[in-house]
């Protein structure tokens, strides 16, 4: 009873804090640019309810902790509420250019477009980040450092080692050592052709895509049956294995049906694990999206680490701004899906699943944690400019009407739509909530 307790409680730390992080560098984005564009912010709050701690700064901000930590706003002069969702106060004429409503549209253009931009910003200086102080593999195949290895494995090579062939297939590229792999025969032992010290020689390795797993999907199989990063597939249903893709291929021939694994892992040994795939929708290569029987691993990487090179802060820009876009696009493409038919509802996931999630990726460590926070701020970002009212999407909406119109639409056409907007999203959450509960 204790431990799920535990786990429990983990769980929500680990999803508050994530929240937290991601809320205030949103709120944060509305707060400094609209200060900027001469709005004045009375209230930015970390949470909703009943105030927990406080401090005014020189400029009248309340900055305030509430205790229901599920989000944050900002307040600013003469807003009727957290959403700015209509002027309810009453304002000195004179200070009407220090309100949100009666600042120019491209100050409040500029006040809402700036929380999901920050969100953005945050995620690309995660994966920049990541780039910069992990490193990015050097451009010729060389060994790193060693991996922990079963002792079963054979794995003469080391560090320095400038790859050259595996087998008889010459590798002038890390790609190339994938499709060596598909090309050599199923052995426990390969043949690497090396350059050691200036001189070439022939040593012993395992396959260069072992069945070494280097991920794991949270909410999944794997994650349910205790699979971790590092952990080595040695055997499947009896079957000894020595490459990832035969992995991959009993977990498609299953259908489904249940398949037990001999695992290895670092310090404890081998031990076995029984795990039932899932059908989930994966993009298809030709476009749309097709379902396959996973478990949740990613994996395939040899028993060393590449050899690697401190990236550049325009190269790890480069990459952050990559990496967000690719979460934005994959959340359009998802979404479009679900809407036209192509992958089922049971992909939506509401807030039980997002806080599973981060448990998980808080329990793989922190910087499976961070590299999770990121994804989450691109993904909540992209959601708030959605054009639906009461999200920044819809103001923004509101203020593109404008900008065409040469008016703002009537408060009573902007009520209606602020309680359909506030209909659909309360809709969504009960319907993520409902998938959480009763999709598998």
């Amino acid at each position: 009873m204790i431990a799920p307790f535990l786990d429990t409680i983990w769980t929500l730390a680990a999803f508050v804090t994530a929240l937290a992080v991601i809320v205030t560098v949103h709120e944060y984005g509305h707060y400094i640019v609209g200060r900027w564009s001469g709005i004045r912010a009375e209230v930015f709050s970390v949470g909703f309810g009943p105030r927990l701690i406080s401090r005014r700064d020189r400029r009248g901000t309340l900055w305030q902790v509430a205790a229901l930590p599920l989000g944050g706003y900002v307040r600013f002069l003469g807003d009727a509420n957290a959403a700015s969702a209509g002027t309810g106060q009453q304002v000195d004429p004179a200070m009407r250019r220090r309100t949100l409503h009666g600042a120019p549209l491209w100050a409040r253009f500029a006040t809402l477009l700036a929380g999901p931009v920050f969100n953005f910003i945050l995620s690309i200086l995660i994966f920049g980040g990541f780039a910069i102080v992990q490193g990015l593999p050097q451009a010729e195949p060389r060994v790193g450092s060693i991996a922990a290895a079963p002792p079963s494995v054979t794995n003469e090579l080391q560090p320095g080692d400038r790859i050259l062939a595996v087998g008889d297939i010459p590798v002038e590229t890390w790609g190339d050592l994938g499709r060596a792999s598909n090309a050599l025969p199923l052995a426990p032992v390969q043949d690497w052709t090396v350059e050691r010290d200036g001189q070439r020689m022939t040593v012993a390795g395992p396959d260069p895509m072992p069945a070494r797993i280097t991920g794991v999907a949270p909410r999944s199989a794997a994650v349910d049956a205790g699979l971790r990063g590092g952990d080595v597939v040695v055997a499947i249903d009896g079957a000894p294995v020595s490459r990832f893709d035969q992995l991959r291929q009993a977990v498609e021939a299953a259908g489904g049906q249940p398949i037990d694994l001999t695992v290895w892992r670092e310090g404890q040994g081998r031990m076995d694990l029984t795990l039932t795939p899932r059908l989930s929708d994966l993009p298809a290569e030709g476009g749309g999206f097709e379902q396959r029987w996973l478990i949740g691993v990613t994996g395939g990487e040899s028993f060393f680490t590449a050899e690697t090179r401190r990236a550049g802060p325009l190269e790890a820009l480069r990459i952050g701004v990559v990496q967000t876009w690719g979460i934005i696009t994959s959340s359009l493409l998802g979404m479009w899906a679900m809407i036209t038919g192509q992958i089922g509802t049971c992909n939506l996931g509401g807030a039980i699943s997002i806080a599973e999630s981060t448990g998980q990726a808080a329990s793989a460590g922190g910087a499976n944690f961070l590299w999770w926070i990121a994804v989450l701020s691109a993904a909540i970002g992209f959601l708030n400019l959605l054009p639906i009212p009461v999200l920044d999407g819809g103001h923004l909406m509101f203020y593109a009407y404008e900008a065409v119109a040469g008016r703002p639409p009537s408060d009573r056409v902007l009520n209606a739509l602020t309680a359909m907007g506030m209909a659909i999203v309360l809709t969504l959450m009960i319907f993520g909530l409902t998938n959480d509960l009763l999709c598998p």
